[in-house]
């Protein structure tokens, strides 16, 4: 198999939504590295990945928790290794100059697992052709809807939308997907989503590789939500 240039990384990849992303990801020609807290999830995503198919799924060496710093080093350091390229100190390079201790761990899943993984985007920007560096983030509607009920997701909308604007010059795209439900997460009652059900793992998946593979799209934000953001209340009405 020739080594193709199209390199994607997905944390907690192993299970859930993660773990659709790495499937259709790779089904698409992508090299993937997951990562999991739990090896035993990343062990079953990769067995279950032939190599008759396209694309390759490549698990860590060890479980990674992306809320604990040295883990998230050698995760980076890892990753680079095997792709070859050259990523200075994650501690020098952060965004803004900043380190992990100086970002809150409320943020740490949802937000700096983003910021870490920069230096490696922007080394792996310099030569693969036709794909551009990109970080796609799983966000949530709750993140842009009138009252958010999670900060932090929120935060990865206005982060990713801050980053798109910083990176733009070194050729960095920065989007991210606000999801509603979907089939695995098991959420009673689809009254207030006006599709009237779950949204499907390929209707998520298509978000992904598009948002990958559109070099053209750059600072947005995808609602892949049947339609709930139709039931919010208009100011003014």
């Amino acid at each position: 198999m020739s080594r193709t240039s199209f390199v994607c990384v997905v944390t907690g990849g192993g299970a859930g939504i993660g773990l659709l992303a790495t499937q259709s990801l790779a089904a698409n020609g992508a090299r993937v590295h997951i990562t999991s807290r739990r090896m035993e999830v990343l062990k079953k995503a990769t067995k279950a990945h032939s190599p008759a198919q396209r694309g390759e799924i490549i698990p860590t060496v060890g479980p990674c928790d992306v809320t604990k710093e040295e883990e998230l080093e050698d995760l980076v350091v890892q990753i680079s290794k095997k792709e070859n390229e050259k990523t200075s100190e994650l501690k020098e390079r952060l965004f803004n100059g900043e380190t992990v201790s100086e970002w809150s761990d409320t943020f740490n899943t949802n937000v700096f697992t983003t910021v870490a993984f920069l230096p490696l985007l922007q080394a792996g920007e310099e030569s693969h052709g036709d794909l551009s560096a990109s970080v796609i983030v799983i966000s949530s509607m709750s993140g842009i809807m009138r009252y958010s009920y999670n900060a932090a997701k929120g935060s990865t909308v206005h982060l990713s939308k801050l980053m798109s604007y910083e990176f733009k010059k070194a050729g960095i795209r920065v989007n991210s997907i606000a999801k509603s439900s979907l089939p695995q997460e098991k959420i009673k009652g689809k009254g207030h989503v006006p599709a009237q059900r779950s949204g499907s793992d390929k209707e998520m998946t298509q978000g992904v590789i598009f948002l990958a593979k559109n070099n053209y799209v750059n600072g947005g934000t995808i609602a892949i939500e049947g339609g709930v953001l139709l039931e919010q209340e208009v100011p003014g009405r």
